[in-house]
């Protein structure tokens, strides 16, 4: 009677993979650092991705999709209060490029970052901040 072959460790190996968070390839899985390590660089000191956790901006958690202004626990500009816009990519891109050209009156304290920036931090606020 034979027994059949086995590829040792290759099951193992396919449900760690399943269980890790979706990075699809190593240049996704570099990415994604760098847009944690501009985040951690540029956003971290005024905003937390901790849900209801606000520091000198309100938290970011479930932030994709969410109106601006929308927090009732956290006071914003009469700028944010009164904007008619929705977070999402291309609203955060056009913000994260200049907040006070894109919408005047914010508090937001920041000098505008380059587009390869702020599309990772973007990516990384999608992929951790979720609803």
């Amino acid at each position: 009677m034979s027994r059949p072959h086995r590829l040792p460790g290759l099951l193992p190996a396919a449900f760690a993979l399943l269980a890790m968070p979706f990075i699809a390839t190593p240049g996704a899985a570099a990415e994604h650092a760098q847009g944690e390590r501009l985040f951690r660089s540029q956003c971290i000191g005024c905003h937390s991705i901790e849900p209801g956790r606000h520091l000198a901006g309100p938290s970011l958690h479930a932030l994709i999709g969410r109106p601006a202004g929308s927090l009732e626990d956290f006071d914003y500009s009469p700028a944010l209060e009164q904007a008619d816009l929705v977070w999402n990519r291309d609203t955060l891109d056009a913000f994260l490029a200049g907040p006070d050209a894109f919408l005047p009156g914010t508090r937001m304290v920041l000098w505008g970052l380059d587009e390869r920036s702020r599309q990772r931090i973007i990516d990384y606020l999608e992929s951790v901040a979720a609803p």
